[in-house]
């Protein structure tokens, strides 16, 4: 391992630090600063020529921030003589602006990948892309890793198949069976219609879910609207109890609250956006570490190895 680099931006520090204890080697040493005006400004403290370089950063809230900032650091690392320029992107931001919905909209997911690419990353991994596709966005290779291992292995301890999992949409059903079938649990759909943008009415629940644990499982959590009012729907048509499970803990406005005052038991997350205090004092999240998943990534990676036997 004595060619590779790991740097981190200020979006994840913690999740940084526990990546390069699984690589076994120290976090690379940059400064990260504003100046007067606000501009973003980086400093690489080590040399980097010739070397495979890795940059971890979620473009997580303050999202424009966070990727501003990878951006820059990229930039600078390729100016440093970096070999090759990974971008470690936990959380993909923008992802759900994946196609036009409306007339004359931008498809910003794709402008995201284009400023990854000009600004000098050779290769990108991200966990649970809203979209699959935006995979195809990009010109260059992009590993795209699944929290399942992590969150599979904690629902099969919780509940041994006394659960169903339930996708929140259709959308979400692919996903929902997947896990399903790996836990050997039922699988339940919910019907519903959004009235406007982060706004969702639940209309009809398809599957048996009377009597039954639940555990309603996504890819993120915003601002939980969606969530709770899913929750209240399952409970309505007799579920036992309502579990559950995501990969990004977006929590926006007042997603902490509504979790908090909903009848939903725990909300089981991953660390690839950092809580604030109000979600970790709240009683209800659970937060599972994938750290390691992106540590054996970015070690397959840089070894040349398969990234999609980790999740045969």
């Amino acid at each position: 391992m004595d060619r590779i680099k790991v740097f981190a931006g200020s979006s994840n520090p913690l999740m940084a630090r526990e990546i390069c204890d699984f690589l076994g080697i120290p976090l690379g040493k940059a400064k990260i600063s504003l100046f007067s005006d606000s501009e973003i400004s980086v400093e690489i403290h080590e040399s980097v020529r010739g070397m495979q370089v890795f940059v971890i950063q979620s473009t997580c809230p303050p999202v424009n921030n966070n990727l501003m900032e990878l951006l820059v650091m990229i930039d600078a690392l390729k100016r440093a003589s970096a070999e090759e320029i990974t971008a470690v992107i936990p959380y993909y931001g923008y992802a759900r602006q994946d196609r036009k919905v409306f007339p004359r909209a931008p498809i910003s997911a794709k402008l995201v990948a284009d400023l990854l690419e000009k600004a000098g990353a050779h290769r990108v991994i991200s966990m649970e892309l809203h979209a699959g596709q935006i995979q195809g966005f990009f010109n260059i290779p992009v590993d795209h890793l699944y929290s399942s291992p992590v969150t599979i292995d904690y629902l099969k301890k919780k509940f041994d198949r006394d659960a169903v999992i339930v996708s929140p949409d259709a959308g979400g059903v692919e996903r929902a069976r997947a896990y399903a079938q790996r836990l050997e649990m039922g699988l339940a759909i919910i019907d519903k219609r959004r009235a406007g943008p982060n706004v969702a009415q639940v209309m009809n629940i398809i599957g048996e879910v009377e009597g039954e644990n639940t555990v309603i499982l996504d890819d993120m959590v915003d601002t939980a609207g969606t969530l709770v009012k899913a929750a209240d729907a399952l409970l309505e048509n007799g579920a036992k109890a309502v579990y559950a499970a995501s990969t990004h803990a977006v929590l926006s406005g007042q997603a902490v609250e509504r979790i908090k005052n909903s009848s939903i038991k725990e909300l089981v997350v991953t660390n690839t956006i950092p809580l604030s205090d109000e979600a970790k004092n709240s009683g209800k999240v659970t937060v599972l570490s994938v750290s390691h998943l992106l540590g054996e990534a970015i070690k397959r990676v840089y070894q040349r190895g398969s990234v999609s036997e980790l999740f045969i």
